[in-house]
């Protein structure tokens, strides 16, 4: 894996702010960090998980690549879709990040996996297993369009996506 490339999201922002484009685009400040805190970037893998990790258990023990995976929960605060296993397997294969629009659990095990995480909140109750969900589609967080091969970039002022790497 290559060594993480230095960025700050204030920055790109400012870079970008005459882009009328809407290919930079700002997720809302609703998202805490539950993984080890730093910055991560990388390409975007879409999940779109309804209350249903399925599609979140088949990404993270398949190679990452650097990549981020970002799951579409919907903003559900009912079940957690990651949790300390799907991290720590996110870590060993190499994914850069996880932003869940929806609840993560285990915060202990989050911390200790060592793959950042970002969600809305926490919750004990794991999800059901239906095999529903899709995976590689055009999703949206918080009503922002976020697409597969998107770039993120997250750090400690918050979480960018663009649609194309910027650094």
């Amino acid at each position: 894996m290559t060594a993480p490339v230095a960025f700050a999201t204030s920055d790109l922002c400012d870079a970008h702010e005459g882009d009328a484009s809407a290919a930079l685009r700002v997720l809302p400040p609703v998202f805490r960090d539950f993984g080890p805190i730093r910055s991560f970037s990388g390409p975007v893998h879409t999940v779109r998980a309804p209350e249903d990790n399925s599609r979140v258990r088949e990404a993270v023990n398949s190679p990452g690549q650097g990549r981020v995976l970002v799951v579409d929960g919907g903003g559900s605060l009912r079940r957690a879709l990651v949790g300390g296993n799907l991290a720590t397997a996110a870590a060993q294969n190499g994914w850069a990040g996880i932003v869940v629009d929806g609840c993560v659990r285990d915060v202990v095990e989050l911390r200790a996996a060592g793959v950042p995480v970002r969600a809305l909140a926490l919750t004990p109750l794991r999800t059901a297993k239906r095999g529903e969900g899709q995976a590689g589609e055009p999703i949206a967080l918080q009503g922002v369009p976020v697409r597969p091969g998107d770039w993120l970039y997250a750090d400690e002022d918050g979480t960018v996506l663009a649609a194309k790497a910027l650094v």
